[in-house]
């Protein structure tokens, strides 16, 4: 009873410690302001922060315009194409298709497109989640004098007109956005749904993520939208999309720093798929180490920063610039979107993540 009442005591003293702790938190918008200075303007792009420790917002602001015609301020509701972002929904999409026993991530990609070429027998799902399928990269191969926006199914049409990959299956990391479109490919094939309504009813609506969606132009519209933009010598030029904006699986999602907080906090609740399923995620893919020790799971890279466990992905699209920067055994994460083309956002982030988890004195 003696020792039991103290392991009591004690874990009511370890609460009271993290509380206070959590309550202790250093105000630092001062610093956050000073990093996004540039962006703090009346005539030009912007950005959406939100920093997040123990499930609560501890830092939310926007700066610049969303719609420098509109003259629209930036707001936390704000909706940006994230770009490669984008990729950790699609990969939730096929863990889901997993969990529900549907498919493997050892399936070859012939069993889904049965019609693709000889290659194709030897490239798995697996492959294709962690960048180790060799695939050649769809934008190095749209024919000369293409004008029409490409989507997905037009990304497999390429790559069956090819027959060789980079290197052997699973032998290499190399970053393939051929690979993510096939994903959203299967996605459909297996679900019968379109991508855009698989992920709305799948995830967004699950987690109340109201606001964010595939966009297919034409087809769906983009509330509170940021619109892409590019410097220029006398201020910016909207250039908010370009011939394979709408290749949907590799980049096509739009959503704000609000919506991502629903995404982040999901992530620690495990509310779309099983703990088993969820950790290949987190899992590096054999053969994904690149620079720095850097590895890959399933739309995420993996990492170490300062000596923690580091988990993010960046997005980089014409007039987009976007980061999710997760420490999860810290309960600590910074979102950070931008409508401008040069935004610098990885060291911005990691000098936040400086601010909160090794400067806060």
């Amino acid at each position: 009873m003696k020792i039991t009442s103290l392991l009591f005591l004690l874990s009511l003293t370890f609460m009271g410690l993290t509380t206070a702790n959590s309550a202790e938190i250093k105000d630092h918008t001062t610093a956050i302001d000073t990093l996004f200075k540039k962006f703090d303007r009346t005539n030009g792009p912007g950005a959406s922060v939100m920093v997040i420790l123990d499930g609560k917002k501890v830092f939310t602001k926007s700066y610049g315009l969303a719609d420098g015609e509109g003259k629209v301020c930036a707001t936390p509701d704000s909706n940006y194409r994230l770009a490669s972002v984008s990729k950790q929904f699609t990969a939730m999409a096929i863990m889901i298709l997993a969990d529900q026993g549907k498919l493997s991530f050892d399936d070859p990609i012939t069993k889904f497109f049965p019609e693709f070429p000889e290659y194709g027998k030897s490239i798995t799902v697996r492959h294709m989640l962690n960048h180790t399928s060799g695939l050649i990269d769809y934008e190095d191969i749209i024919p000369p004098g293409t004008t029409i926006p490409v989507l997905d199914i037009n990304v497999l049409r390429l790559l069956k007109q090819q027959d060789k990959t980079y290197f052997s299956p699973g032998s290499q990391f190399k970053y393939s956005n051929t690979g993510f479109a096939f994903l959203a490919l299967i996605v459909e094939r297996v679900s019968g749904q379109t991508f855009a309504s698989f992920l709305s009813e799948n995830i967004f609506k699950p987690l109340r993520m109201d606001h964010t969606l595939a966009y297919e132009q034409g087809i769906s519209a983009v509330s509170n939208r940021a619109y892409g933009y590019s410097p220029e010598k006398d201020g910016f030029r909207r250039t908010d999309q370009s011939l394979t904006s709408s290749v949907l699986g590799d980049g096509g999602i739009y959503s704000s720093v609000n919506d991502l907080y629903k995404w982040d906090q999901a992530l620690y609740n495990l509310k779309l798929v099983s703990k088993k399923t969820f950790e290949a995620a987190y899992t590096p893919g054999k053969s994904t180490e690149h620079e720095n020790g850097i590895r890959y799971g399933f739309g995420w890279f993996l990492s170490e920063y300062r000596g923690l466990k580091h988990i993010y992905h960046t997005g980089d699209s014409i007039g987009f610039r976007t980061i999710i920067s997760r420490f999860p055994e810290q309960h600590f994460t910074v979102i950070v979107l931008s409508n401008e083309h040069d935004a610098e956002l990885p060291s911005v982030a990691n000098k936040i993540v400086d601010l909160y988890l090794f400067d806060n004195k």
